[in-house]
């Protein structure tokens, strides 16, 4: 990062574009704060000079989500991370979206930007983080990799924070559809109490209908897979006059589709964060669908947006 005053708050920007497709990834985070398809903005970014609401377009690792505390148990070791929602007592998204990722490659329609996780107090396992993202014809990909670098297995979830939008559609007005035979139910502190059924409930979404009224911070289990092992969420406006697709491959079982109901200001409720992971929230303590990611192992994950799908 530079030296300079009055320097973006998300340090250097990184735009890549083709085919009409443009995105820019920033230093801070690693994460994606713009992009459009043909001049019409398809995620609910933020400004070069603004510091990232609302986890926009952040990556979420080595654990997604919230964990209870900050306190669990890996192996034979009993850990601390620190508190960073005060709030509600809980760790949350992990440990690299707020540092600076570096450039690793750049092309017109692509950039690999990466990350290297030390070894720290409450997460003792050197990671090695590198995401690819790319544009084309075939809309926006997102290509990431995580290298445990310890001597010993490592715990990690892996997750991303897009918020969506349709031109000229509100979030009631917006037709959802996630590929979800269940959701996770939730305490005050958003941390999980069980696991229920949608079919029949206010949050089945298994077939395309208006969000309305509905509040949704809620993470979608027993993904309905297509023919590849992967899923896709799909927003679209009225009449069909606006459609895209969040789709991720094989790696990520668990949708959090939320409403942004709890933002502030013109945030709420403008957009839908839409975010595949790998696990459901408190996988550090659950151990559901947890990686246990060997020494010198790496773990691949790809998700990606397509608009008109």
């Amino acid at each position: 990062m530079g030296n300079g005053v009055g320097q973006s708050p998300s340090g250097a920007q990184w735009t890549i574009a083709a085919d009409g497709h443009e995105a820019v990834v920033v230093e801070v985070g690693g994460g994606l704060r713009a992009y459009r398809h043909d001049g019409v903005d398809h995620l609910d970014g933020y400004a070069a000079d603004e510091l990232c609401p609302g986890g926009a377009g952040q990556v979420l690792a080595p654990w997604p989500n919230r964990i209870r505390d900050g306190a669990y148990t890996f192996g034979e070791r009993s850990l601390q991370l620190d508190v960073s929602e005060p709030s509600r007592n809980n760790a949350i998204h992990g440990l690299v979206n707020w540092v600076s990722w570096h450039l690793v490659e750049r092309a017109d329609d692509s950039v690999t930007v990466g990350y290297d996780l030390p070894a720290r107090p409450g997460y003792p396992w050197p990671l090695r983080l590198r995401t690819r993202w790319r544009v084309g014809a075939d809309g926006l990909r997102a290509e990431h990799e995580v290298t445990n670098l310890a001597g010993e297995a490592a715990p990690v979830g892996f997750s991303v924070h897009p918020y969506l939008r349709l031109p000229k559609t509100a979030v009631a007005e917006a037709s959802l559809r996630v590929p979800a035979r269940t959701r996770v139910m939730v305490d005050s502190r958003l941390l999980p109490i069980g696991v229920t059924p949608v079919a029949g409930t206010e949050y089945d979404f298994t077939e395309p209908r208006p969000i309305g009224d509905a509040v949704l911070d809620v993470t979608f289990g027993d993904v309905v897979r297509d023919a590849d092992g992967g899923s896709a969420v799909s927003l679209a406006a009225p009449d069909d006059a606006a459609r895209l697709q969040v789709w991720a491959d094989r790696e990520f079982g668990w949708w959090q589709v939320f409403t942004g109901d709890t933002l502030s200001g013109e945030r709420r409720r403008r957009s839908v964060a839409i975010e595949p992971m790998t696990c459901p929230p408190d996988a550090f303590r659950s151990g559901r669908d947890l990686i246990a990611l060997a020494p010198g192992d790496t773990w691949r994950g790809a998700w990606g947006v397509r608009p008109g799908a």
